[in-house]
């Protein structure tokens, strides 16, 4: 697999806190020459960057994140916002707490929400080549760190019956971040519409590869450029 090709996979990626408009303006130019398939960036920077950008790169942003726990009706207006303001993708954090209270109903419903929000956020997404709906991907963050093996399967059934577009492994803020063994796992259980994102932790083309060879479709990571670009 050559550099170009994995870099395709890439969200190339800037969360950090006190990320400035000059570095996530590098981050876009990056991603721009180096043909990554987005950006990962704040909500606050989705507005500015579709605005200095607009076509030349796909825009992903995050909702809930990155502990998970905010109510699902400010998830939702998140998710509203980022959409109109230009973001083409949406990686949403489930509440955790959820899970470990055993209310995967309420995890399930959640997703289903904000990928409603989401189909309704497309109409204003147009093709200008086209001149067809652009479709809003949603992702679903499980933060694979606080899971059992258990809660990892069931959240691969939970996220394919709402309806997400990707299921990811890692905010990059947990105390651990992806790892091969749960795209496997990811891949053995989840529906085949349903394609997984590897995010946190990734700092090496090595983790890069073979979280591919795995079976993620999106690597999630603010090193692969560094890395991999000229």
């Amino acid at each position: 697999m050559t550099n170009e090709e994995i870099l395709q996979h890439v969200d190339h990626t800037l969360l950090k806190a006190a990320a400035s408009w000059e570095e996530i303006k590098i981050l876009c130019d990056e991603a721009v020459r180096f043909n990554t398939a987005s950006v990962c960036i704040p909500p606050s920077y989705v507005k500015p960057a579709h605005d200095a950008y607009g076509g030349k790169l796909l825009i992903c942003t995050v909702v809930g994140f990155p502990l998970g726990y905010n109510s699902t009706a400010a998830k939702i207006l998140e998710t509203e916002t980022a959409i109109r303001e230009g973001a083409a993708e949406i990686d949403m954090v489930i509440n955790i707490g959820d899970v470990k209270n055993g209310n995967f109903d309420r995890v399930f419903e959640e997703i289903k929400l904000v990928k409603k929000a989401c189909l309704a956020g497309k109409n204003d997404k147009t093709d200008s080549s086209s001149g067809t709906d652009k479709k809003i991907i949603l992702k679903v963050i499980v933060e694979t760190c606080f899971l059992t093996q258990d809660e990892k399967i069931k959240l691969c059934s939970i996220v394919s019956e709402a309806g997400a577009d990707y299921i990811k492994t890692s905010t990059g803020f947990g105390s651990t971040g992806a790892a091969a063994e749960d795209v496997m796992l990811f891949k053995k259980h989840i529906a085949p519409q349903v394609k997984i994102k590897a995010a946190g932790g990734i700092k090496t083309r090595e983790e890069m590869e073979s979280m591919i060879n795995a079976g993620a479709d999106r690597i999630g990571s603010s090193s692969a450029v560094k890395i991999l670009g000229d």
